[in-house]
């Protein structure tokens, strides 16, 4: 859990995925429009990645990718973030994260 808050808090904007998970793919990509550089953690890549995958489940991920942080704090998974989207306030978050600047 350390680990996951560790690296969370390290960019403005940090996503766990796993690189077969095409939800992770759209969420990234997602960012990438709205003009963010997020952290990317591939857990299926990384030596910790099962124990990390664990953390995120504690937390309320479920499914466990994709996991998104903004400001260090836990937005949710695929689901939160496209609501997010679709009521307009992602755009600001990052913005008031500095993970974005207009």
């Amino acid at each position: 859990m350390d680990k996951i808050r560790d690296l969370a808090s390290k960019k403005a904007a940090v996503i766990f995925t796993k690189s077969s998970c095409c939800m992770c793919h759209s969420i990234k990509a997602l960012f990438y429009e709205l003009g963010a550089s997020p952290a990317v953690h591939e857990l299926d890549h990384d030596a910790n990645g099962r124990e990390m995958e664990r953390a995120l489940r504690i937390l309320g991920c479920n499914p466990s990718v994709p996991a998104v942080f903004i400001g260090g704090e836990f937005v949710g998974s695929a689901k939160d973030v496209i609501s997010l989207h679709v009521d307009g306030s992602l755009k600001q978050m990052l913005i008031n994260a500095k993970a974005i600047w207009f």
